[in-house]
């Protein structure tokens, strides 16, 4: 006979067919493929075609390194006023954007090249401009990892 405490110690689950692992490293890039292959955010415009634009602008962030917490939040929300707008029956495009020019990627360039430039402007330029599109990607795919959906082939960039 069995007591309370037989059970104590005891979970009894139920039996299902799911995997007892997620395998969510494995499976995010896939998902995330399948996005872009199938260009889900284009489709979802496209059906909103002649329908009203609801437009949020995009401010932009510095591609001058990783993405942070401040800038996760910020698409992650804008994300979602998107695709709620577009739910709701607007016409509402994500066009990302990413600031490429100013101090803070001048002095990532700098910092980088560390007594290999001369700090004139022809030197610089081009260092900043390759620094920034390197950041720029890396910060693109990081967004396309959080499930953000937006015209990433087609960003604004002030160069």
């Amino acid at each position: 006979m069995t007591t309370k405490e037989d059970y104590r110690h005891t979970l009894h689950l139920p039996q299902t067919d799911f995997p007892m692992k997620a395998r969510l490293s494995e499976k995010e890039p896939e998902m995330v493929k399948k996005w872009e292959e199938s260009d889900i955010h284009q489709k979802m415009l496209e059906k909103r075609k002649k329908a009203k634009l609801f437009f949020l602008l995009d401010g932009p962030i510095y591609s001058n390194g990783p993405i942070h917490i401040g800038h996760t939040l910020n698409k992650i929300l804008k994300d979602i006023v998107l695709k709620y707008k577009n739910l709701k029956g607007f016409k509402a495009p994500f066009l990302p954007t990413w600031d490429c020019h100013g101090l803070p990627i001048e002095l990532k360039a700098i910092e980088k090249h560390s007594g290999k430039i001369d700090r004139t402007e022809k030197d610089l330029r081009p260092l900043c401009r390759k620094e920034a599109c390197f950041w720029m990607e890396k910060q693109r795919q990081s967004f396309k990892r959080l499930g953000v959906l937006a015209d990433w082939n087609n960003p604004i960039l002030t160069m």
